[in-house]
């Protein structure tokens, strides 16, 4: 949150922050392992609990991105007319965060929570069990005991552990995202909220409740108010005569000398910290360039081509995931009824780790298509396992970005659109194709676009990173692996040649920051420029 919001309100430094971004989300999760957790088990030797911490740090990298693009885009696209309005009644920073700004990304926050839940979830595997060089790792956890259980080929087994996530999910939708989800209608843009909003047995129990409602009278609102009004003393202090001012100087100043010492302290840490990160940024830099020198023009050719194969499935896993997505996205987010029904389905398959289905897809392909050799159709598998991985991005925003559109814009565009329909069956069908194809270019589309380029932005650097587990999986024992960018960067991380892992991480890097500041970065200006609501 702190990142959008700095980026939001600094906007000279906002394309610099942002291409940081694409080039986090754009490096593959292997390229942290040596770095990461070589170094955390030097700090913690002898102790698991410098895996653990890379473990976590890993899933971090997973999970953080899209949320921080999901928050700035949601900052983006506040109305004028309330930012205007803040301006006119004097309302201070802190209390605009709070009160504007924070609940204009609340139902993107959610959505985007859940599907970095998701990718979590999707990595788990790799990372609760994967091997550095000739060392091998593993964590106790759901995720390396799916890795066992997959390696081995193991069904019956495998079946067991894809059950218990489903079961771990169910429950986690039930007592925590469908309360988010309901709760969070309060913050769609227009004047009330939807007669069929969302709901949760949760949060209604919660509502109902006399001892939360007795609390939250009691201590919650009050503290709530004094939270927000802590930046309201600094506008009274503004607003204080000039002469009062002159008699509170005679006041002595001991406390405002120490908070002037205190002050300097932090500025000094502050400076002492950005020079320690530049220094440790450049040390990196110069030994990563001197490791790139001694990689061979050939295995350069080599990359280029595996990056030129991975791109043409993350563009093929990016069209079948819109091409479902999409639709089916809007009918879920404008239709709380059927999301009620469908979204816990569809956390529970965005939830399961596509790598733990891999033996259940590739027994299912072998039933369907052989190669001429005869060899495993690993080459589709793998297109599916990214579909797995990139689709869920787009489904969550374009719900996310369905529910924000207000429902006082259906009801004009329908009032405008109501005529007098034809007694012919054929010319009525025609009519009503017509009226929902317009609704779909003036309505829809316009109001989730935003949230769709979000989730287009964030699937694609989802689909890079899956190429990893989808061009090289461990089955039964044996490495399967189809010519591609992402089988190199797992291929070097299992056997330790870093030279070719940095070398591969450039090149990944690369094509997602050029694919984004060419083809991304001017759909999001058109977004903040031409598809706010107001």
């Amino acid at each position: 949150l702190g990142y959008a919001y700095v980026a939001y309100r600094v906007p000279f430094a906002a394309s610099v922050m942002m291409l940081v971004i694409d080039v986090l989300q754009s490096v593959p999760l292997f390229a942290f392992l040596p770095a990461v957790v070589l170094g955390l088990i030097a700090l913690f030797p002898g102790a698991r609990i410098g895996v653990e911490l890379a473990a976590v740090f890993l899933l971090f990298t997973s999970m953080a991105w899209n949320m921080v693009l999901g928050f700035y885009q949601s900052l983006t696209t506040i109305p004028k007319e309330l930012n205007e309005a803040a301006d006119i009644f004097r309302i201070s920073r802190w209390r605009r965060f709070f009160v504007i700004e924070l609940p204009a990304g609340i139902v993107g926050l959610v959505w985007n929570s859940i599907i970095s839940v998701a990718g979590g979830w999707f990595f788990l595997i790799s990372i609760e069990s994967f091997e550095l060089g000739d060392r091998d790792f593993r964590l106790p956890g759901l995720g390396s005991f799916l890795a066992y259980a997959a390696q081995a080929g193991n069904m019956q087994t495998l079946t067991a552990g894809v059950l218990t996530v489903i079961a771990v999910i169910v429950l986690t939708d039930f007592f925590v995202w469908g309360p988010l989800i309901a709760w969070s209608d309060r913050y769609k843009y227009g004047s009330g909220s939807s007669q069929r909003a969302p709901q949760s047995p949760v949060l209604s129990m919660l509502n109902r409740s006399s001892t939360v409602r007795r609390f939250r009278q009691k201590y919650l609102d009050g503290m709530v108010e004094k939270f927000l009004s802590l930046g309201d003393e600094r506008n009274s202090q503004a607003a204080i005569p000039a002469a009062q001012l002159k008699t509170e100087s005679s006041v002595p100043k001991s406390k405002d000398k120490k908070a002037s010492i205190i002050a300097l302290v932090f500025t000094i840490l502050r400076i002492a910290l950005i020079a320690g990160f530049v220094c440790a940024v450049g040390f990196a830099s110069y030994h990563g360039l001197v490791l790139l020198a001694g990689v061979p023009k050939a295995t350069w050719i080599l990359l280029l081509k595996g990056a030129a194969l991975t791109f043409g499935r993350v563009v093929l896993a990016l069209t079948l995931s819109l091409l479902w997505a999409v639709p089916v996205g809007v009918a879920i987010g404008r239709n709380p009824v059927l999301g009620a029904k469908v979204q816990p389905l569809v956390q529970i398959a965005a939830s399961v780790p596509a790598t733990a289905l891999f033996p259940f897809i590739l027994v299912g392909l072998q039933t369907l298509v052989q190669s001429a050799a005869g060899a495993p159709p690993i080459n589709i598998a793998s297109i599916a396992l990214m579909t797995l991985g990139t689709m869920w991005y787009v489904l969550f925003n374009v719900i996310a970005g369905a529910q924000s559109i207000p429902n006082e814009l259906f009801e004009v565009q329908a009032i405008y659109s109501d005529r007098k329909r034809s007694s012919s069956w054929l010319v009525a069908r025609w009519q009503g194709l017509v009226q929902a194809i317009r609704r779909w270019r003036t309505l829809i589309l316009p109001g989730i676009f935003p949230y769709l380029v979000t989730g287009v932005v964030a699937a694609v650097g989802g689909a890079w990173n899956a190429s990893i587990v989808s061009e090289y999986v461990m089955h039964r024992g044996e490495v399967l692996s189809t010519e591609g960018l992402g089988a190199i960067v797992a291929g070097a991380a299992a056997s330790g040649d870093y030279m070719v892992l940095l070398a591969a991480t450039v090149v990944m890097s690369g094509m997602v920051v050029l694919t984004n500041r060419i083809v991304w970065a001017p759909l999001y200006r058109m977004a903040e420029e031409r598809y706010r609501l107001m």
